[in-house]
This record gives structure tokens, C-alpha cells and sequence, in this order.
């Protein structure tokens, strides 16, 4: 008897009849048994390795032979188009067993929503948020949509335990947990980690049941995938080769930035390349058209952003081109998953580097994937603001929660666990005593200041745990575009504004500054968008790759001549590098350079250490800190080895940073200061630099 003999015989016949398949994976087979049992999975498969299928047929079985009635099922997806790419699939497998699925997220038309609460369907598709919004809101009867849950699916739920919408979706499973009075079984879909067990131990933090993790099957050997890195000097080049490689064939482009996802889609066209661009600043009905155009079409481009990366279907790829480099393995093999789905394929990837640093992170992380590392997902520490978010949504949910009471709601969070007992009464205090939140005979209220700061539009700022950038909307006619930062029309020029949004140029005919709208008509000018981002941030793993990289000899098969050519000037240029560990260069005029190669955040620790012990200003990236002013090479060397044990180090943190964190003002601000420290900081990687042995150098 197989795995799939154990399935539910409707499910069986469909599987077999319906869709067709003749059998399942191996790997979806291996998954059945432990599902079926209620087991709490972690379920691992490269991208398009049918984890959806492996999760969702054996809770679909249960389904049927538990007999659930009612919403029995939530599907959480960090993003919305990766919900809408799945609404159809799962609606289908639903469909044919009798049962019903539905969609619900912000794009979502009221009237849908108002449906399923009237009748609520088998399985839910969602986001952390939305589900916040259903648990506050005064017109959904939370008790009774999920007293029958009985099963919660996270997909990509990597791309959760990375930031702090992690600690809000475990806050929020928490409290329907408590909801409806038991235990349901929690299946998180992911990527290749490093760090499997610790994820899976995240998403079940607080868990009663067995629990495992789902390996997927041997695995593709980096042998075995078509990866190349060029160079190629520009964005522009990067187009002119994109336009004469893989003609006839489809192409999805990658590039970490919108604008200059925008600034490539044009170069393209330019070059009479069938080019689309999609990111997330862009109106869901433009990247629903630019996705849906691409999917049916071959000998085409599209241009993306991360919001491709997480699996959303745009058909059968040829080849994924990589402008530059992303900051991980894991989001390399995310994009370079995207291939090698057609008979006979292979996973690909091309590398174009459009300068020497990218070049040089490029060729790092290609080192540490033929070497078989894959990153650990980390979640952030000390998330103090969330905790007054959950306390804020509580008194909401609750219409009032006992000071003694709230706590019980989002137990076993390990995020709110791991904090020392008396700092979430600190917390709770600081909010009294803001106005923030109010007490009335031991029970919590939203204060008056935490319903000016935070209820606007009933509420929505609560419901997110992430901040966005003051945007502008962008419309030709009655048809929304997509959004721009405020930057876009602030920066001095002459002549018209013309903002570049889907790859095409538009004249702004009107800003509507209390709205915040600009109007626009098409143009055939050359046009510019910005929105506001941050630099690369680099791992440790990833420096010292590229510390390799450069104090090596030898010349990757991988790259391409161009690349080859480049390295080994950019090694000749810095001979002065050491393999063994990092290296203080003294510059003429002063200027001290201390290459550790130790990742951006053992750099912004080992930064602020030295900034109370050198004088003068000290800039820092992933690769290496800059004194100016410090008094020369002697003084910054001494200055370093003088620093106290890594454990007493902590990086600079000015308040205006405090902007990025959303409900710093809901606490203290030196433990809000703190919480950012404690996010900067790397002390282990601090540590594995002062344990090696440091070069000195006078000049380069």
C-alpha cells in the first residue's frame, strides 16, 4: 500500500481522473503520511517543486474524512499576487471535491468579503494582515469564522521569519488558536534553508504535536544547473546583450531596484525588444497585464522585481538573467529556480554585473552555492513594537483586554518569550503614560493618543507591522498606473516632469499635493522615477566569499572572458588583500581603510565601538570601514586593538532611524534605540574578524 493509497478515495480518483497526473512525486508522497497524522510540517522543494500539492491534497483528505465543516483552512502568502496566482489552482481542487475556497485580501471588492462571512467557505487563501483586519473589526463575528479551523498552510514562510510580519502572522495564529479553543496543525512551504530545524521550531513556537521537517529529494547539483557571470559595465550593455542572447526565447530579467527595473524596461524596448516590467510600485490591474502578456507569449522580456521571486506563475521560462547579484544564495536559488520546467531543461541563470562591486558580490555568491551554503533565516530579536502592536489590536478585538489577560493571547510567540519578564510591563507602561492606551478597572483601552496616532481609516495603520514611504498616486485618466515616492517631484529640473512607470514615459499634467495624485498623459520623453531604498546588505558568508574572490588566483569556469579579465585587474588593484584575515590599509593624506570583509552588520558594530575611540568620521559598508580624521594609520590600529570583548560592542544608532521602525512610539525611546542596536548587530562575525590576524599595510 502507497502513501497516495492512504489518501481520501475521492481525492484519489480526481487526482488520477481529473487532472490527470498518472502519480505523484516522490517527494509529495513522503509528505502524506506525517499530514495526514496532523503532524506540524516544514515542507521543503525548490521553487515549482509542487509543495502547494504536498500540502494542500493530504489537508484536503482530512478534509473529507474528518468531515470539517465551516472555514477549516487558512492559506497565508506574503504577497498578494502569489494569492491571486493560487486562487484558481486551489479553487479547483476544492471545486472538485464539493467544497469551496475564497479570496481575501485588500484588493479584494467588499461585496466578496461581506459573501464569505454570510456563508464562509472550506479553505480561505490570505495575508497576515488581512486576517489582523478580520479579528478587529467590528463587523466580523470572529468567534464564529474560525471556530472550526482546524488547518493553517504559510507559504514561503522563509520570506515571514525574516522580518517582523513573522512575528505579527505568529501573534495573529496565536490568537486563533485561542479563538477556537485548540491545537491546529501548521504546514510551512519553503525554499531551501540552512537552517531547517530553527524554522521549523519558529513556526511552531508554542505548539503542542509531533513535528518534522519534509526534505526534498536528493536535490540538483550545482553541476548540474547553467550558471555564467559576465560583465558587462552598464545597465545599457546590459540591455544590448539581453537583446541579442536567447532570441525567440523567454526571459525573465531580475534587477533589485524598481527604478532601475524601469530605466532597464526602456532601454529595451528601445533595442524593439518585447519588454514588460512588473514591481511592487506598480497598480495590481499594470502587473496583472504585464504578467498575463508575458505567460502567453515567448520571445519576450519581463523585467521584475523581488515580487517575482515568490513563486508566482508566469509560465514556462527559458532563462532567468540576474542584473548584478541579490544579497543570498537563497534568493538566488528562489530566481534560478524559476527555470528548468520544461522537458529537458535545466535550471539557468546569467549574471550581468554592471560594475566592480557587483562583479565581485556576483562571483561571491556563485562561491558559496557551488560550495552548497544556503543562508539561515534569521528572525529579527527583540521585537518590542510588534508586542504593542498585538496589545493595541487586543484591546480592539476584545473591546477592552485585562492587563493580566493579554499576555495568555499571544503565548508561545518566541519573539515575545524570549524577553525578560518585566520589559512588556515597561512596555504597557510607557503607553499609559502616553496616552497611548488607557485603564479603566484593570482592563486596557485604545487612549485617545493611540486612536489620533493609529485609527485613521478605521484603523488600517494597525493592521501592518511594516512602514511605507510617502508614495504618490499615479493616474492617466481614470486608470491607476501604480505609486512614486514624493522624491519624484521634490528634485530640481527644468522643463516637464516626466516619471517613468511600466517601462513607458509620462508627462505629469497636474500634481494634486493634498491628495497626493499626480495626473498624467503618455509622452515620449525620456522619464525618471525614484523611490526611497537602502544600499546592498551583505552577510558575513557572503564578505568573506568575496574576500576569496580576490585574494585567490584561480578563474572560475563560471565566468565569462569579460568577467575573468575584470577580477583579475580588480585583484591586481587589491594585492594588498589577505586570504587570511582582514586588513588595515593606510592611504596618503591620512585616510585609513580597514578591510574586514565581516558583512554590514559586524561592520556597523565594530563601527560604533570605534567611533568613541577615533576621532573623526568613520563610514562603513559590508566590506570595509573608512576613518577620516583619525589620526592616521598608527592611532585607528591601536584604537582596534584595544576594543573591549564583542559581547560589551554595539553599533551607532541615530534616532532618525527610529522612522523605519513602525510603533517606535510606542516605547521608551532608549529601548526602542536598543531593539534597532540589537538588529544591527553581528556579534559573532564581529568576533571571527578580531579572532584573525590583522594586515598592515601603508598604502595601496
Amino acid at each position: 500500500m502507497t502513501p497516495f493509497d492512504h489518501l481520501h478515495p475521492a481525492l484519489r480518483h480526481h487526482v488520477v481522473n481529473s487532472l490527470g497526473w498518472t502519480e505523484l512525486r516522490p517527494f509529495q508522497e513522503a509528505v502524506i503520511e506525517p499530514a495526514l497524522a496532523g503532524e506540524h510540517l516544514l515542507i521543503l522543494a525548490p521553487t515549482a517543486g509542487g509543495k502547494t500539492e504536498a500540502a494542500a491534497f493530504p489537508v484536503l483528505s482530512r478534509m473529507l474524512t474528518e468531515d470539517w465543516r465551516g472555514l477549516g483552512v487558512l492559506y497565508v502568502c506574503p504577497i498578494k499576487a502569489l494569492l491571486n496566482n493560487l486562487d484558481a489552482r486551489l479553487s479547483r481542487y476544492c471545486t472538485l471535491l464539493g467544497r469551496r475556497s475564497a479570496l481575501w485580501h485588500g484588493d479584494v471588492p467588499t461585496g466578496q468579503k461581506k459573501a464569505i462571512l454570510r456563508d464562509p467557505p472550506d479553505l480561505l487563501l490570505t495575508t497576515p494582515e488581512s486576517l489582523e483586519v478580520m479579528l478587529v473589526s467590528g463587523s466580523v463575528d470572529e468567534r464564529a469564522l474560525f471556530a472550526a479551523l482546524r488547518a493553517v498552510v504559510v507559504d514561503e514562510v522563509h520570506a515571514f521569519a525574516g522580518d517582523d510580519r513573522g512575528w505579527h502572522l505568529l501573534s495573529v495564529l496565536a490568537r486563533l488558536r485561542r479563538l477556537c479553543g485548540r491545537e491546529f496543525q501548521r504546514l510551512g512551504l519553503s525554499a531551501t534553508v540552512g537552517n531547517p530545524d530553527g524554522l521549523l521550531a519558529w513556526l511552531t513556537g508554542g505548539c503542542d504535536g509531533p513535528r518534522r521537517v519534509c526534505h526534498p529529494p536528493g536535490g540538483t547539483a550545482a553541476a548540474e544547473a547553467d550558471v555564467k557571470l559576465d560583465h558587462v559595465g552598464s545597465l545599457r550593455n546590459a540591455a544590448t546583450v539581453i537583446s541579442r542572447l536567447h532570441r525567440g526565447e523567454k526571459r525573465l530579467v531580475f534587477v533589485d531596484s524598481r527604478s532601475r527595473a524601469e530605466q532597464l524596461g526602456r532601454e529595451l524596448r528601445a533595442l524593439e525588444v518585447t519588454a514588460f516590467v512588473t514591481h511592487s510600485s506598480l497598480s495590481a490591474d499594470e502587473r496583472r497585464r504585464a504578467e498575463e502578456a508575458f505567460a502567453g507569449r515567448d520571445d519576450c522580456v519581463i523585467v521584475a522585481t523581488s515580487v517575482l521571486e515568490l513563486g508566482v506563475d508566469v509560465g514556462d521560462l527559458h532563462r532567468v538573467i540576474q542584473i548584478d547579484a541579490p544579497t543570498t544564495v537563497s534568493s538566488f536559488l528562489q530566481r534560478m529556480g524559476r527555470t528548468g520546467r520544461r522537458p529537458g531543461a535545466s535550471r539557468n541563470c546569467l549574471f550581468l554585473a554592471t560594475d566592480d562591486d557587483s562583479l565581485l558580490r556576483a562571483a561571491g555568491l556563485i562561491g558559496l552555492w557551488a560550495g552548497g551554503y544556503v543562508e539561515p533565516v534569521t528572525p529579527p530579536p527583540e521585537p518590542y513594537h510588534v508586542l504593542a502592536q498585538q496589545v493595541m489590536a487586543l484591546c480592539l478585538q476584545e473591546r477592552g483586554i485585562g492587563r493580566r489577560d493579554w499576555a495568555a493571547w499571544v503565548d508561545g510567540v518566541p519573539g515575545f518569550a524570549a524577553m525578560p519578564d518585566a520589559r512588556p510591563h515597561e512596555v504597557i507602561d510607557w503607553m499609559l503614560s502616553q496616552g497611548l492606551l488607557w485603564e479603566d478597572g484593570g482592563l486596557l483601552w485604545l487612549g485617545r493618543r493611540g486612536e489620533e496616532e493609529f485609527g485613521h481609516k478605521n484603523f488600517m495603520d494597525l493592521f501592518s507591522v511594516f512602514t511605507s514611504p510617502p508614495l504618490f498616486a499615479v493616474r492617466y485618466g481614470r486608470q491607476d498606473l501604480g505609486f512614486v515616492d514624493e522624491a519624484s517631484f521634490t528634485a530640481r529640473r527644468e522643463g516637464p516632469r516626466v516619471l517613468l512607470l511600466g517601462g513607458r514615459a509620462w508627462r505629469v499634467t497636474h500634481l494634486d499635493w493634498p491628495r497626493r495624485v499626480a495626473h498624467v498623459e503618455p509622452s515620449e520623453e525620456a522619464g525618471r522615477s525614484r523611490w526611497r531604498g537602502t544600499g546592498p546588505f551583505v552577510g558575513f558568508r557572503l564578505a568573506q566569499s568575496i574576500r576569496s574572490v580576490l585574494a585567490g588566483e584561480d578563474q572560475s569556469p563560471l565566468w565569462s572572458r569579460r568577467a575573468q579579465d575584470k577580477v583579475a585587474e580588480l585583484r591586481e588593484e587589491a594585492s594588498w588583500v589577505s586570504a587570511d584575515g582582514p586588513t588595515l590599509l593606510g592611504l596618503a593624506g591620512g585616510a585609513v581603510e580597514w578591510w574586514t570583509f565581516a558583512g554590514t552588520r559586524a561592520n556597523a558594530t565594530l563601527a560604533g565601538a570605534l567611533s568613541g575611540r577615533c576621532g573623526g568620521r568613520i563610514d562603513h559598508d559590508g566590506l570595509r570601514m573608512v576613518f577620516e580624521g583619525a589620526g592616521g594609520l598608527t592611532a585607528v590600529e591601536q584604537a582596534v586593538r584595544e576594543l573591549p570583548p564583542v559581547e560589551d560592542l554595539s553599533p551607532a544608532v541615530e534616532e532618525e532611524a527610529l522612522d523605519g521602525l513602525k510603533f517606535s512610539a510606542c516605547l521608551p525611546k532608549d529601548l526602542a534605540l536598543a531593539a534597532l542596536a540589537a538588529r544591527l548587530r553581528d556579534t559573532a562575525a564581529a568576533r571571527a574578524v578580531l579572532a584573525q590576524r590583522m594586515r598592515v599595510v601603508v598604502g595601496g
